[in-house]
């Protein structure tokens, strides 16, 4: 008799949008355990899923009966990557604020993450990407790692971030200098840098805000003002 195809083999040779939702909850649980059949174990999961408040999800995913806490928490860290790809879509951004509670988590990294928000002519965002990874307290990055998936989005404008791990929210020469390239290289493009946020787990600081943006505006008096901001 030959072997029905398991929903792995299914999700390889249709796709990744194949599957139900049940079914990719299966592929996360691996198996069932004695007594339930992971299709039933998984309904469960769904079940709890749809009813349980996102900040009690873990807690009520480990109080079911053959999810031990290594599978809750590959299930709840499966259900937060999904809402933080989907949820920031579409969002309209018109101050620097709207757009911290979307990439705010990436403050609490110990290396530093350059990220390219990409928006649209109604400043919506499009994507949010992860351009470079660097050391515990620097990142190196391009224009072309920048722009490409914002030429790629079709994006009329770009929004920068990067994280500063010490703490410290106030912008280096080298933060400065990195502003200003790129927004000489999106207007090169046509792109515009609207604004480059500095993130930490004490708050943000805006480049734009404090009006040294463009290349024409960085002055020596403007940083010294700054110190003690944060």
């Amino acid at each position: 008799m030959k072997k029905k195809p398991d929903i792995r083999e299914k999700i390889l040779r249709n796709g990744i949008t194949y599957p139900t939702n049940m079914e990719l909850i299966m592929v996360l649980l691996g198996t069932g355990i004695q007594g339930m059949p992971v299709d039933k174990l998984a309904r469960r999961v769904m079940d709890t899923i749809t009813a349980a408040p996102r900040e009690k999800l873990l807690e009520q995913l480990m109080q079911l009966e053959g999810i031990g806490p290594s599978k809750a928490v590959t299930i709840a860290a499966a259900i937060e990557f999904g809402r933080r790809q989907n949820l920031h879509t579409g969002k309209q951004i018109s101050k620097p604020s709207d757009l911290i509670p979307f990439v705010n988590h990436y403050a609490m990294q110990e290396q530093e993450h350059f990220i390219c928000v990409t928006l649209n002519g109604a400043h919506e965002i499009i994507k949010i990407r992860t351009v470079s990874v660097g050391t515990i307290n620097k990142t190196m990055v391009h224009p072309r790692e920048v722009f490409t998936g914002a030429i790629k989005d079709m994006a009329s404008a770009v929004i920068l971030c990067h994280n500063h791990p010490s703490g410290n929210c106030i912008p280096s020469s080298d933060d400065i200098e990195t502003t200003h390239r790129m927004v000489e290289a999106g207007q090169c493009l046509g792109i515009h840098v609207l604004d480059h946020l500095i993130l930490t787990t004490r708050g943000f600081f805006s480049i734009k805000e404090e009006g040294l943006l463009e290349p024409e505006d960085e002055q020596e008096s403007s940083l010294q003002a700054l110190l003690g901001v944060c």
